[in-house]
């Protein structure tokens, strides 16, 4: 994944990603309960299932937990997190293009991305709130630099529609002096 643009931008260039909290990491032996404990102390809305090595094998969030467990009736106790967790999600490389993963997420509607460094490790985990804080002020940005290249690549066209208006109005002024 990654876009050969001048306003791509990779996953680990991001501010957030350095300054974000290390995603909270489970085994998936360890049971809904104490993940939820966990989540609810730290204000996380997911923990990502590693294996030994740290590794990505699944996801668990609030909404898995209220989907699998509360409303089935089921048994936060005795129930482990591989029981419940989305297996194998989609993981992205930390040098990935930001705006291929946006694209991603929103066309297949998952909210969380874990990021993996070179050897497959989590080393963040990118949700949709942080994609929100590049999109606006980028996409503006984008759009501005796309518009003056538009008009520059143009000049001939709208130096020739300007004249034409311009001759447009002076003829509306001259008809009407006449009358």
């Amino acid at each position: 994944m990654s876009q050969d643009s001048e306003y791509s931008m990779k996953l680990r260039d991001r501010p957030e990603f350095r300054s974000k909290p290390k995603p909270m990491t489970f085994s998936g032996d360890a049971t809904v309960k104490e993940a939820v404990l966990a989540m609810s102390e730290a204000n996380y809305g997911s923990v990502v299932i590693v294996d030994a090595d740290q590794r990505v094998t699944g996801i668990v969030t609030e909404r898995d937990v209220m989907r699998k467990i509360v409303a089935r009736d089921r048994d936060a106790d005795t129930t482990k997190l591989s029981e419940i967790m989305t297996r194998d999600p989609r993981v992205a490389r930390e040098t990935d293009d930001l705006v291929d993963w946006l694209r991603i997420m929103s066309n297949e509607r998952f909210r969380r991305l874990p990021v993996v460094d070179a050897e497959g490790r989590i080393t963040a985990l990118f949700t949709q709130g942080d994609f929100v804080s590049y999109t606006w002020p980028d996409l503006i940005y984008q759009a501005k630099e796309l518009a003056k290249a538009s008009v520059g690549r143009n000049y001939p066209i709208w130096l020739i529609g300007g004249g034409i208006m311009l001759y447009s109005i002076l003829m509306i002024i001259v008809v009407s002096s006449i009358d």
